[in-house]
């Protein structure tokens, strides 16, 4: 039996999924967002559209987790740490596999470094890829990168986690893996800020290929294989997020370029990761002048033209 914690809309697609071949426990600490989930076999607040199978258990009750082969953790980066501190009596010793993309505000630990510390005999892996809720939810053909240290807790992972339509491939590479995850979503923000302000598409095309070399450089720092942000985890997860308006950060983007208030309620990853992945970059003397701009765009120290200026005047150089 899988477990989800976290019914998100992408948490929900994700049990959706895996549920139409097997077991399924969703876990939501919202005692009234379960009650409406098991009357209506729907989470039409974020997965609109969308029945859920007889197969998924939805609840809020944490032991339901403990009776799982692994739990996947479907809650945004920025809350992952205070979710497993109070579930890490039920989760010890489970392989965890992270299903959130970003870096954690104040300590710019990755969603696996949060695990390994709040859980520490748990085995902590990512899921991550190119990808939107309804898609899963909905059985379109979609390719993901699943990345654990451990070669065999990952061939297990793999194959627990097969279901129809989901292809996932397998990597060592954990640090490659979250980082593309991460940094895309910053990436995204840019990108829908020009396009937002009237920028255009060759704007836009120009960041994600300058965004994907700020991705680049920072991961070869980290250690990360180059092969990994080649693939889905990374150019695959940048383009898919920086080219559709389904993706949060992207229309988050908009919205500063259009100078309009966001979606009031939704989390926008990219926001907080930009200022973590800011401060990890100048600790290891890494240029990013794209990160840079978002975190200046998000605190409304620049507005998008100027930080297109800023951009466009830095020194000529070879690609």
């Amino acid at each position: 039996m899988i477990g989800v914690m976290g019914a998100g809309a992408f948490g929900t697609a994700l049990a959706v999924s895996f549920a139409r071949s097997g077991d399924v426990v969703l876990y939501a600490r919202d005692a009234e967002q379960v009650r409406e989930m098991r009357e209506t076999r729907t989470n039409e607040t974020r997965l609109p559209g969308v029945t859920l199978p007889e197969a998924l258990e939805v609840t809020d009750d944490l032991a339901r987790l403990g009776g799982c082969a692994a739990v996947l953790l479907s809650v945004p980066t920025q809350k992952l740490r205070g979710a497993l501190e109070g579930a890490r009596h039920v989760l010890a010793g489970k392989p965890l596999v992270a299903c959130c993309k970003g870096v954690e505000r104040d300590t710019q630990a990755s969603p696996t470094r949060i695990i390994a510390e709040t859980v520490p005999d748990a085995t902590p892996a990512v899921l991550t890829g190119p990808s939107f809720a309804a898609d899963i939810a909905r059985g379109l053909p979609t390719a993901l990168t699943l990345a654990c240290a451990d070669e065999v807790a990952a061939e297990g992972l793999q194959e627990l986690l097969r279901a129809p339509h989901l292809r996932l491939y397998r990597t060592g590479d954990v640090t490659g893996a979250e980082l593309g995850g991460a940094l895309k979503n910053v990436i995204a923000i840019a990108c829908g800020a020009a396009i937002g302000a009237g920028l255009g598409e060759s704007a836009r095309a120009a960041l994600m290929t300058r965004g994907y070399a700020e991705m680049a450089r920072m991961a070869e720092a980290l250690g990360a294989e180059a092969e990994t942000l080649a693939g889905l985890s990374g150019f695959g997860d940048l383009a898919l997020t920086c080219m559709s308006e389904q993706s949060r950060n992207l229309r988050y983007g908009l919205s500063l370029g259009r100078e309009e208030a966001f979606e009031a309620g939704v989390t926008v990853e990219g926001a907080a990761t930009a200022r973590a992945v800011q401060d990890r970059a100048r600790g290891l003397g890494i240029e990013m002048p794209i990160t840079d701009a978002v975190v200046a765009l998000v605190a409304g120290e620049l507005r998008v033209r100027e930080a297109m200026d800023m951009l466009l005047a830095r020194p000529l150089k070879e690609e």
